[in-house]
């Protein structure tokens, strides 16, 4: 398979879901929404924008299986997967704050090699595959230079369902808040990721992730020159519900600081 020119159909994909998402956004009724959770919310767009962009996959890659968020689609394949969030950010969605994505990943096997995140609202695509940079709108990224964390703006999330470990992960809140530049919540773990290859933020943290949060971003920081780990340091980021993204510098600066907590 040549990942250049899968890529290439699937940034295609993702950008009629981000036409398709942009559009139902004028005119979204917030009386729509459902609740899948306590705090977690999901609408007829999101399910949509999934129908939409499974119906496209399952033509460029008609073996491929699906790990989706709106589980349209249960197929798991032996070789290859996709790894969809429709719409990431959707309480950002539905509030009309303007930062969602499409995000969209393959497997194959174990391994990680595709990935697309696409910012809606600016019009900003990022996307990586194995073996390549990673790109923004076509211009190749690579993360930031910054060596510490103090002179860091540093992403993170926050839990909206599972609060167990909210004391903790306010106790790391709090002393990386006085220890970086800054730090901001943007509200779809996707954009954070994509964020931190092309430089914006030197690292993002979060717990409590699904696979479809992350994968597609974990693809393009890598490619883009970062690191990602989980909170004890390994590879091993999609099922362990944690991570840590950074520019690579301040990978051992910020574990000392979360392994104080985690």
């Amino acid at each position: 398979m040549h990942l250049e020119n899968l890529a290439n159909q699937v940034i295609d994909v993702s950008k009629q879901a981000g036409d398709f998402i942009r559009q139902e956004r004028k005119s979204f009724d917030p009386d729509k929404i459902e609740y899948k959770g306590l705090n977690d919310l999901v609408s007829y767009v999101d399910k949509n924008a999934e129908k939409l962009i499974v119906t496209s996959l399952e033509k460029i890659l008609p073996e491929a299986g699906f790990i989706t968020e709106e589980k349209t689609r249960n197929k798991i394949a032996d070789r290859y997967n996709w790894i969809i969030d429709p719409l990431d950010g959707t309480t950002n969605f539905i509030h009309g704050l303007p930062t969602y994505s499409v995000s969209i990943a393959l497997k194959e096997y174990d391994e990680l090699v595709f990935g697309v995140v696409y910012e809606i609202n600016l019009d900003e695509c990022f996307y990586a595959w194995k073996d390549a940079p990673a790109y923004l709108n076509g211009k190749e990224i690579k993360v930031s230079n910054i060596p510490a964390v103090g002179s860091s703006l540093i992403a993170t999330g926050f839990p909206y369902y599972d609060f167990g470990k909210q004391d903790t992960y306010m106790e790391l809140f709090k002393d990386l808040m006085k220890n970086c530049h800054g730090l901001r919540r943007l509200g779809s773990a996707a954009v954070d990721l994509a964020y931190t290859a092309c430089g914006r933020f030197e690292a993002f943290y979060e717990y409590n992730l699904n696979p479809w949060d992350i994968a597609a971003g974990v693809v393009i920081v890598r490619q883009a020159g970062g690191q990602v780990v989980n909170f004890s340091g390994g590879d091993e980021v999609l099922n362990t519900r944690e991570l840590l993204a950074t520019n690579g510098k301040i990978t051992g600066e910020m574990l000392e600081i979360i392994q104080k907590y985690f």
